[in-house]
């Protein structure tokens, strides 16, 4: 069946851009380049354990709770080194500071395989594109220095809008922005309840890039499963 697609709206995070090094071993390196010595894989488990009671207390950022994005990453950071010994606290902020920073740069991002071409192409065929992303302000500037900012009309991100994926509202805003109706539009994102089952609960379609080899998640519809973002066009041309 053709699928009548004006708009497609887009995950950043593990579908277009990824890391290139765990987050332990940049903390680690940052630590280092300041003559601090802490293990990658301490860091790496602190920051996972912090990062999910700071989203536990302070979801999305922190929004409607007084703290802004900035201070909340500021904490998370601080919170991670000092669950792996570093008490300077004056050595904290500065690793802080530098770090949030350096999560803005291209040196930290790299693209995945296949996605400025898909983009592209998608552009080409006559797509309008967006960003629904649980991210917080910096991504317009991370998409700018990855070179991929000019592919969307717009970015929508969990902290500008409020609400953060699976909450139907941030597909809500998208569609607006996007100036389509739910079944004119489809979502592309890596993960199985942020991005294809919520995208489909607010009407739309969705594809679900699940890489080989990866952990077998729910049951998906093998023609909404993306194996590498090339296969994205097959699925939606024209």
């Amino acid at each position: 069946a053709m699928l009548r697609l004006r708009l497609l709206t887009w995950d950043v995070k593990d579908t277009l851009l990824r890391l290139r090094q765990p987050v332990g071993q940049s903390y680690a390196a940052e630590a280092r380049a300041q003559g601090l010595q802490v293990q990658p894989e301490a860091l790496g488990r602190s920051f996972r354990e912090v990062y999910g009671a700071q989203s536990r207390r302070f979801p999305n950022y922190g929004h409607g709770q007084g703290l802004s994005s900035r201070q909340w990453w500021l904490d998370v950071v601080k919170q991670s080194f000092r669950l792996s010994g570093v008490q300077d606290e004056a050595a904290l902020t500065k690793l802080a500071e530098k770090l949030y920073r350096d999560y803005c740069s291209s040196n930290t991002w790299e693209l995945l395989p296949g996605a400025a071409e898909t983009l592209s192409r998608c552009r080409q065929l006559g797509f309008r594109m967006g960003v629904v992303s649980n991210f917080d302000r910096r991504l317009e500037a991370i998409l700018s220095h990855c070179n991929l900012r000019h592919h969307f009309e717009f970015v929508l991100t969990s902290e500008a809008a409020g609400f953060a994926k699976p909450d139907g509202r941030i597909f809500e805003q998208a569609l607006r922005l996007g100036g389509a109706r739910p079944e004119q539009a489809a979502h592309i994102g890596d993960d199985y309840s942020r991005d294809y089952r919520a995208a489909r609960a607010a009407g739309m379609h969705s594809f679900l890039l699940r890489a080989a080899g990866q952990a077998e998640g729910p049951e998906v519809p093998p023609e909404h499963v993306l194996p590498t973002l090339s296969h994205l066009l097959a699925r939606i041309e024209k």
